[in-house]
């Protein structure tokens, strides 16, 4: 949904598998099982901001328990959850700063965004996705069923 100045909510980074519009400001976006996607959602109102929300999501098989989600359907399993400008504007900046390094967000290993989430829920610096992390992932990936 996007209403310019008002309500503002979007997907930062994913690939969706399904995308149908419904109109000029409202689309629906359909997410494979196990992909990872980011949605953030910003809304003002006469005195300006009042929400500012990223979370980073993995899309789950119907049968899997999962988080509901405020305009998501079914919901998903939550691996970053910021609120707060500041906080989401530094998440956003982290994606930027994978982006520049060579990496799609959407594929790097799931336990860095927990690890993310986890140092800035105490206002720790997170540490940077490496090449040397992306092997690691990828070769547990590699492993996994």
């Amino acid at each position: 949904m996007w209403d310019e100045g008002k309500v503002e909510r979007w997907i930062r980074f994913g690939r969706p598998v399904d995308d149908r519009i419904i109109d000029r400001q409202r689309r629906v976006l359909t997410f494979a099982p196990s992909s990872i996607f980011a949605f953030v959602r910003w809304q003002s109102n006469a005195f300006g901001t009042v929400l500012s929300r990223i979370d980073i999501l993995r899309a789950l098989e119907p049968h899997e328990a999962m988080t509901s989600i405020g305009f998501m359907r079914p919901g998903g399993e939550i691996l970053l959850r910021m609120s707060g400008w500041p906080k989401v504007q530094f998440v956003l900046q982290l994606i930027d700063a994978i982006e520049q390094a060579g990496f799609d967000p959407a594929d790097i290993c799931p336990d860095h965004w927990r690890h993310i989430h986890n140092r800035l829920s105490v206002n720790q610096e997170p540490r940077d996705y490496t090449k040397q992390r992306h092997a690691v992932w990828l070769a547990r990936k590699a492993l996994l069923p």
